[in-house]
């Protein structure tokens, strides 16, 4: 990376700095990045649908542009396959924006199961699924700055969905949205606490709304951007404190937000529950993993988030069992 590049990507943040994404969607927070960076003239964005700008013209293309510029890539990848090639050709660089959620698909999220595995696994790459166009601008602005400005090697990676939200980020709220979870909503007390990541935070959202109307549970809601990025960051701390076990112990992310409380924790996500799972290791309380294929094809609903949270409150003897029962027939789950 050159003086040159972090120049551009500055001015690429000084560009975006006016943007507004109230009550607008991922894509098109998205979209409407690209269309800024492309009129700047200080970015390469590339769009998977143009015929100039198509994969296997890159070598060529790049050979001709050697100098480095921040790289926004919108794409459809379905498959582990199609994404490995996309970043061997960007050389594991850029910002990299799936769209492909919004398809028609047999797939959960329209990807293969493969691709999300890629990504968790990948160790340059930060996989983030935002909830809302706020959360997707924080991630693209963190992108510009950490890759560009700062220089880290790695590339980040964004599922877009359509769908517009009006979750409210604060200054504070952006920087844990990067760090993987923030707070949506929650009083002085609980009795359980629910996890969204993407579109699934919408379930989340009306499920908290059926525990509270139909069996007076009270949630505390988080949206968590990247599942990913918080295991990570708990396994490399809890690798820290084995290796240095007589100084002061180091926290992480995920057990400061969940800290100071001892409710059962629901975490749920679009993608394949194995996505999920990478927390349950750190979750100091009952953990309930949820996702595709959990307890239908699709995400879970509403419905079943419900009668999952009721269910781990009764097996902490919080809650009589026959609730749960009641819920799942209330439901017509079976």
């Amino acid at each position: 990376m050159t003086t040159a590049t972090a120049r551009a990507a500055q001015l690429c943040l000084d560009a975006l700095s006016c943007a507004t994404t109230a009550c607008r969607s991922p894509l098109y927070t998205v979209m409407s990045i690209a269309n800024t960076l492309e009129s700047s003239r200080q970015a390469w964005v590339i769009r998977g649908q143009s015929h100039s700008r198509r994969v296997d013209g890159w070598p060529s293309w790049f050979a001709r542009n050697t100098g480095e510029k921040p790289l926004l890539y919108l794409h459809s990848a379905v498959s582990s396959a199609q994404l490995c090639a996309l970043t061997a050709e960007t050389t594991q660089r850029g910002i990299l924006c799936n769209d492909i959620e919004n398809h028609a698909s047999p797939w959960p999220k329209g990807t293969q199961p493969s691709l999300p595995i890629w990504l968790a696994t990948h160790p340059r790459c930060t996989p983030y699924d935002p909830a809302s166009g706020e959360e997707a601008q924080a991630i693209v602005l963190a992108g510009l700055r950490t890759l560009y400005v700062e220089g880290q090697p790695g590339f980040y990676y964004l599922a877009l969905h359509d769908h517009a939200s009006a979750v409210p980020l604060s200054a504070q709220d952006r920087e844990d949205a990067l760090k993987g979870m923030y707070p949506i909503q929650g009083g002085p007390s609980w009795d359980v606490r629910l996890l969204g990541a993407g579109r699934a935070l919408e379930e989340v959202v009306q499920a908290a709304r059926l525990l509270e109307e139909d069996w007076k549970i009270t949630a505390q809601l988080w949206s968590c951007p990247s599942y990913t990025r918080l295991a990570r960051e708990a396994a490399t701390t809890e690798r820290w404190n084995r290796l240095h076990p007589t100084a002061p112990k180091r926290s992480c992310h995920l057990r400061d937000c969940l800290a100071g409380n001892a409710a059962p924790v629901i975490a749920v996500t679009g993608y394949p529950q194995a996505i999920v799972d990478q927390l349950a290791a750190y979750v100091d309380a009952r953990f309930v993993a949820l996702g595709a294929g959990s307890v239908q094809a699709t995400a879970p609903s509403r419905y079943w988030i419900a009668v999952l949270a009721l269910n781990a409150l009764a097996e902490e003897g919080l809650i009589d069992a026959r609730q749960v029962d009641l819920a799942i027939n209330r439901y017509a789950l079976k």
